[in-house]
């Protein structure tokens, strides 16, 4: 029960060390895995494109405008430059930035020239510009062939093996569709600058100053906008240092040229950008004063004219002193009533604007309307920055995002403070129009008390003034609106702009590649090999033998490279004919021990047929007569007799006819050509071999024989397939069970292990058959125990060399 238990516990543990052996030994498969994965590899690497990185430089800084002040409050802090910074690399990312970038620069069309291997990138060195129609469908990723045939015409083709509906885009709403493509070679010439009007182009070629290569094929490739837009998105921002407000801009492509008018552009339309957004308050300002200013020059013409058509039709040409008083006052009161009135009406439009409505860019500056107070005007400029940093999100943040949160929570806190604030000063504004309208009612009383001509053109000139005062107060806010948006400059700086100044190159990494084919190309074989060993249910070496039984192993034998089966006698000094040796001696030992004296026999089997068996036997026997002892081969396996070819004898007569009473010991005895060695063969294949090997004959053949010879080899029967070898080991002295290396399967051991320990069979003993001392099968101990000098300096001593065969005739012979 201990050696049951112990040999669970050793099946139980993964053999590492025969497992790497058994790697090593499919060296071949790793090194053609190997091969084929660098082959593959420097497939790809030839006909891959050069990757190239280029960057540039920009700042974010915070330029204040010279001529702000608190009457000129017509641009604003928005929130300082860390600020800025964040704004400037979100924008940077945002589609809509980059739909302007790419707009600009027409990115959707490709313009290629024949490389090596493929179609590559020609964009800065083709002679044209493709002027695109965008309020047509343009054919979508389909090369169309450009070769010029003189310096004004070209020929524009394409060659489709079939028809196809090709996707297709319009430009001008970036509307997706399917225009058809004839099939076969299409050819067409054109002129430069002629419109092209094909169903699935439309536009026309205009010359740039590239020196322009007759006959040579260009190709124009378009691109979906979209798509376009979000691969240049992926474009790499990062500050120089923590917290810096300096960037570093860097993009990949495979076109140099490309990259640097990308790079150079994206940073012209944030600059650009961001100036239009700092001169956001005087831009709605000066819109919404030319509006006003419009107005009022109407209204001052229409005074005017009335003024002049009244001086015209009455004698009275100006007012009297005691009326000119009367003017002057009610003038002041006017343009105060003008004034506060036009605080009043922007507060109440503000408030419209906070209470109604979310979009708060449209706002004028509070200074326009005269109001001065500081809370009001920068509750005005941070809620209209808040609300252009939550444009700017829409684009690069999800709706989601807690950024959204944090702004709407500060619009919202400066939308309370600013009603707060309107509120207060709403009703301020009101008492002191009351005030000053109760004044003007005052005065316009005495006015009534003139006569009437001078009422009439007392009220021309009131009405003149004001006309006149409101004009020119709209036109200085005017200039000064204009003044400030002109002194404003962009708060992004082209520190170092990108340039191709040579290099660049990061890729393509073919060193990876080639590693990757490495990798892959061994980690291929290896799971190979391991599924090989996680199915492999074969005995493959000696260790596989210790885990599966307790059976000893007496010795082991090579494999034989001969055509015949008798190695002994061909190849004496070979190593093969040494592990027969060995095993003769081991043999020996046990009979000594044992203490046996006159005729020692010996049985030979298997687990099945092609084991080996008979080899061992035949060589056994062989071995045994060269040392000068009588020894007898007796071919017990009647089933399938074998032993007859090798030593040139028929198998006429043999076992059966013994046992069957047909001919004498003597007549089925036969002598070979090799001393000391005779043979009986199994004779005729009968129908009862089991039963023929239990009878009384058998038993007397075996006494009868044992006093003619020294030793008897018993080639029987597999055990694991007929019980005839377990019938006839009462006969043998010692038991040999043959194991082929790699053959035989680790299940067929039960059958053994079971029989020999419940008793059945005795003095058994393992032989390893066509074992190899090699990684493919682990390790082992030799070919034998006692005759481990097969190579080295003793092998000429000791053993005759053997012929090595070439390494493409190992590897495709077939297993014996």
């Amino acid at each position: 029960m201990e050696e049951e238990f112990a040999l669970q516990e050793q099946e139980q543990n993964f053999d590492f060390k025969g497992f790497v052996f058994k790697v090593f030994s499919y060296w071949y498969i790793f090194a053609i895995s190997i091969a084929v994965g660098l082959g593959i590899a420097y497939y790809i690497n030839v006909r891959k494109l050069p990757v190239y990185q280029l960057s540039s430089l920009i700042s974010i800084k915070d330029d204040q405008n010279p001529f702000f002040t608190s009457n000129t409050s017509l641009t604003f802090n928005w929130g300082g430059t860390s600020d800025k910074v964040s704004t400037a690399v979100t924008t940077l990312k945002t589609r809509s930035h980059n739909e302007q970038v790419v707009e600009e620069l027409n990115y959707y069309v490709n313009y290629l020239q024949e490389g090596k291997y493929q179609l590559i990138d020609a964009y800065g060195s083709v002679p044209f510009q493709f002027e695109v129609d965008t309020s047509a469908f343009q054919v979508l990723y389909t090369p169309l062939k450009v070769v010029f045939k003189d310096e004004k015409h070209f020929e524009l083709s394409y060659n489709l093996e079939e028809a196809v509906q090709a996707s297709a885009m319009r430009y001008s709403d970036k509307k997706l569709g399917q225009v058809g493509l004839p099939a076969g070679a299409f050819k067409k010439q054109y002129q430069l600058k002629q419109p092209i009007e094909l169903p699935f182009l439309k536009g026309r070629l205009l010359p740039n100053d590239m020196p322009l290569i007759i006959g040579k094929p260009y190709y124009i490739e378009l691109h979906n906008f979209n798509q376009v837009v979000k691969n240049y998105q992926n474009i790499q921002i990062r500050p120089e240092e923590k917290g810096s407000s300096v960037l570093s801009l860097a993009l990949r492509g495979n076109n140099k040229a490309k990259i640097v008018d990308y790079l150079n552009t994206t940073a012209a339309v944030l600059s650009r950008n961001m100036l239009d957004r700092k001169n956001l308050f005087a831009t709605k300002t000066i819109r919404f004063i030319d509006s006003s200013l419009q107005k009022r020059a109407e209204e001052l013409r229409g005074v005017e004219d009335e003024l002049n058509d009244f001086r015209k039709n009455n004698s009275i040409i100006d007012i009297t002193g005691e009326a000119q008083q009367l003017r002057d006052r009610l003038t002041v009161l006017d343009e105060q009533e003008q004034e506060l009135s036009r605080k009043l009406n922007y507060f109440n439009t503000l408030k419209d604007y906070l209470q109604s409505r979310t979009d708060y860019s449209n706002v004028p500056a509070p200074s326009v309307s005269g109001i001065e107070e500081p809370s009001i005007s920068s509750g005005v400029g941070r809620i209209v920055q808040l609300s252009e940093q939550r444009s700017a999100y829409e684009y690069g943040a999800k709706a989601n995002n807690p950024k959204f949160k944090d702004i709407d929570r500060q619009i919202n806190a400066t939308k309370e403070v600013l009603l707060e604030n309107i509120a207060s000063s709403t009703g301020l504004l009101q008492d002191e129009i009351n005030s000053v309208k109760r004044t003007i009612n005052q005065l316009e009383a005495k006015v009534r008390q003139l006569p009437q001509d001078e009422q009439d053109l007392l009220n021309i000139q009131r009405r003149y003034t004001i006309s006149e005062q409101t004009y020119n107060l709209f036109l200085n806010k005017r200039n000064e609106a204009g003044l400030v948006k002109a002194a404003n400059v962009s708060d992004v700086q082209v520190i170092d702009e990108a340039k191709d100044v040579g290099g660049g190159k990061i890729g393509p990494n073919t060193q990876l590649n080639y590693v990757m084919a490495i990798l892959l190309g061994s980690a291929i074989p290896l799971v190979f090999v391991f599924i090989l060993v996680f199915l492999d249910n074969k005995v493959n070496s000696v260790k596989d033998v210790e885990k599966l039984s307790p059976i000893s192993i007496l010795g082991m034998v090579g494999k034989s490279r001969l055509s015949s089966n008798l190695v002994v006698y061909h190849k004496s000094k070979s190593a093969i004919a040494e592990s027969f040796r060995g095993l003769r001696t081991s043999l020996q030992f046990i009979y000594r021990q044992r203490q046996l004296k006159g005729c020692k026999t010996v049985l030979v089997t298997s687990s099945i047929s092609g084991e080996g068996k008979t080899f061992i036997s035949m060589n056994l026997a062989s071995v045994f007569a060269i040392s000068g002892k009588k020894t007898l081969l007796m071919g017990l396996d009647l089933r399938k007799p074998k032993i007859f070819d090798d030593f040139e004898i028929n198998n006429d007569k043999g076992v059966v006819n013994y046992l069957i009473n047909q001919d004498g010991i003597d007549d089925i005895i036969q002598q070979t050509r090799y001393d000391n060695l005779d043979v009986i063969t199994s004779g005729a294949v009968p129908p009862n071999p089991s039963e023929l090997l239990m009878k009384e004959e058998m038993e007397d053949l075996i006494r009868q024989l044992e006093k003619r010879y020294d030793y008897i080899i018993l080639d029987t029967p597999p055990i694991g397939l007929v019980s005839d070898a377990l019938n006839l080991t009462k006969f043998s002295d010692a038991n040999l069970y043959i194991v082929r290396q790699n053959y035989t399967r680790k299940g067929m051991l039960n059958v053994i292990n079971e029989k020999y320990k419940s008793g059945e069979v005795k003095n058994i003993s393992f032989v390893l058959n066509y074992f190899q001392q090699k990684a493919k099968y682990g390790y082992g101990y030799g070919y034998g125990y006692g005759y481990g000098y097969s190579y080295g300096n003793y092998g000429n001593g000791y053993h005759e060399p053997e012929i090595k065969r070439s390494w493409y005739s190992r590897l495709f012979k077939n297993k014996k």
